[in-house]
């Protein structure tokens, strides 16, 4: 028979499952805690005057810091340049290493509804030419969302991403025109890989000669700068 005890009840309750629920539980009540204190300061702040304009950066481990801590990335340098020029815009980073254009077709509607962005930056297809998609799946994704975003009436920046040179000139070459063309369709701007400037230089590189070091970081913001602050000027 099973026993109706208090302590037997909870010796079977307490296992590894309820633990790491609960952790996950207090996670997110912490969480939650922590956006509504926020978001009360900043309703009680007299600088407030209703929600700040949103860049959403989606992305790769390039856009994810991988290998260094999250603020040495170059979307927290992204976001403390905008502090210091004085623009009202958080940035929100939603990159995830290894993540593809079809991780991020998936997760772009959710994005948008939850942060409504006034710009969105996709920073993805690199791991889509590492593992030699199909580029006419790569094509439909970006379509996707860059449709997605202009119907959200967000502006748009792509940023160009480069296959591995062994699958041949003809696939790296329309891979590469792929950016360029669907950022041409739904006239979004759009920048090209910038592997002469920093990935062909070994000190640049992390040891796995695939990923930019801490020293590389503001080198992509400053890539990236020059076609973002025209869109917060708007």
């Amino acid at each position: 028979r099973i026993s109706r005890s208090p302590s037997a009840v909870l010796t079977r309750l307490v296992n590894w499952d309820v633990v790491i629920m609960a952790g996950y539980l207090w996670h997110q009540i912490r969480k939650q805690l922590w956006l509504g204190l926020t978001i009360g300061l900043a309703a009680l702040s007299p600088m407030s005057h209703g929600a700040e304009p949103r860049v959403l950066v989606i992305g790769d481990s390039l856009s994810a810091a991988y290998g260094m801590a999250l603020e040495q990335g170059w979307v927290n340098l992204l976001q403390q340049r905008i502090n210091e020029k004085g623009y009202p815009h958080q940035v929100v980073n939603a990159s995830i290493s290894g993540d593809t254009t079809g991780g991020g077709a998936r997760r772009l509607p959710s994005l948008l509804s939850e942060h409504t962005p006034t710009i969105v930056v996709i920073e993805l297809g690199g791991n889509d030419g590492l593992r030699a998609f199909p580029l006419k799946t790569m094509r439909s994704n970006l379509e996707t969302m860059a449709e997605l975003v202009t119907d959200s009436d967000a502006a748009l920046l792509i940023l160009g991403a480069e296959a591995p040179p062994n699958l041949g000139s003809r696939y790296t070459s329309r891979f590469r025109d792929t950016f360029t063309e669907v950022a041409n369709t739904y006239r979004a701007r759009h920048l090209p890989f910038i592997i002469d400037r920093i990935f062909l230089d070994p000190d640049l590189m992390q040891s796995d000669n695939t990923h930019p070091n801490i020293i590389a970081q503001p080198l992509l913001l400053d890539h990236v700068w020059p076609e973002i602050e025209p869109i917060l000027e708007e």
